[in-house]
């Protein structure tokens, strides 16, 4: 029962398990110390529209492990993954559907659901306790299996999607103190090159957005290259200017006479401020008091492109509630150009970041009638400030 609740035993228990076995048993652990119907785990999908339930082998509501997917636009998993608290409802026999989001620093693995015979304060704050830890279980879990993967998966990745997906962050979202960071990619069907990357050290946080030329398997090795270029110096301790001078250089002694664009950033977390280099991407948003404005920046060509002119190393002042957003021009071009980013920015000023990518990058796909020709990436940054108010 609640009162019975032992989170170290359930870590133990997940611990005990084979890696893709730990989240069936959590769930019948839960199952026995809160004598639940049923309980399941439901992971969201990589673009954050369905859900995929996992349930334990002895469901006895919705008996069995076949994964059933759900819609989540409209659901009541929305309203638990947007407001990130635990929700419950009572069904026609009087039993109490539990939902509480199951997030690891900002981003949304899932959530964990449960139907109870009753529910108090105590079960509930258990409840919400049990799909924290199941968040760090997955989260350490899912370096040793495919099984999450597969979860996430609603629908087969080309190759190129597969090389694409390989390189983004496992998470596509961070909280920190002082900062929130979400991105989203749309990718097109013939994949279009772009990748984003995060890193977070003691002082700094480091961003990059790209897009490498072409489409396809062609598009996803040549960010590759580039990606890793820009983490290998990264990793080196070189600062943003030498990153891009760095990843310059691989372009041109491997890419076979390509090109990419990228904007890298370190964002100094005790100065606030950002020093940047822009090779070639579309300028920087930024809202800031309610007004959205292009940050106009000097452009250095694409990297892989011979100049005689080094990367301009450039730099702005961050503020508290300032929101950036970074994006490649699959956001802006074609089809996408109907959009009307600003008013969207402004619309979406009171929402957490991932809730703000999301309904960028889902207008844009429909201004492209669901198939973009070429990948849509953004990425938001929200700053809170050096004394940590997010």
């Amino acid at each position: 029962m609640a009162n019975e609740f032992a989170l170290g035993e359930v870590l133990a228990a997940a611990e005990d398990a084979a890696p893709m076995d730990s989240v069936d048993v959590v769930a019948r652990n839960l199952q026995k110390r809160f004598g639940a119907v049923s309980v399941s785990f439901l992971f969201l999908d990589f673009v954050g529209q369905e859900l995929v339930r996992l349930t334990a082998a002895d469901d006895a509501e919705t008996g069995g492990t076949h994964p059933v997917r759900i819609p989540v636009r409209g659901s009541v998993y929305q309203l638990v993954l947007h407001e990130q608290r635990l929700h419950r409802q009572r069904d026609d026999e009087g039993r109490q559907r539990v939902i509480a989001p199951v997030t690891n620093r900002g981003d949304c693995i899932g959530v964990l659901e449960m139907t109870l015979p009753h529910t108090d304060g105590e079960v509930l704050r258990h409840v919400t306790e049990a799909a924290h830890a199941l968040a760090y279980i997955i989260v350490t879990d899912r370096r040793f299996t495919d099984a999450y993967q597969w979860g996430q998966r609603t629908q087969p990745l080309t190759l190129a999607a597969e090389i694409q997906h390989q390189l983004l962050p496992s998470a596509s979202c961070c909280e920190a103190p002082q900062f929130t960071v979400a991105c989203a990619l749309v990718p097109a069907d013939d994949i279009g090159g772009d990748t984003y990357d995060y890193s977070l050290d003691r002082d700094t946080l480091h961003l990059s957005l790209t897009d490498a030329m072409g489409h396809d398997v062609n598009s996803a090795l040549l960010a590759t290259l580039l990606l890793g270029a820009l983490r290998g110096a990264r990793r080196a301790g070189c600062d943003v200017g030498d990153q891009a001078r760095q990843a310059h250089q691989a372009m041109l002694s491997h890419g076979r006479g390509t090109l990419a664009t990228g904007q890298l950033l370190c964002v100094d977390l005790v100065q606030e401020r950002v020093e940047l280099v822009n090779a070639g991407h579309p300028w920087p948003l930024r809202l800031r008091d309610g007004v959205v404005e292009e940050i106009p920046l000097a452009i250095n060509l694409p990297f892989g492109v011979p100049s005689p002119v080094p990367y301009r190393v450039q730099k702005f002042d961050l503020r508290p509630g300032d929101r950036i957003v970074l994006l490649t021009d699959g956001m802006q071009d074609r089809e996408a150009a109907a959009v009307d980013l600003p008013a969207l920015l402004r619309g979406t000023r009171d929402l957490h970041p991932r809730q703000t990518v999301q309904a960028l990058t889902e207008a844009v796909k429909d201004a492209c009638h669901g198939r973009p020709r070429d990948d849509a990436t953004v990425m938001c940054l929200d700053w809170h400030g050096r004394a940590g108010t997010g």
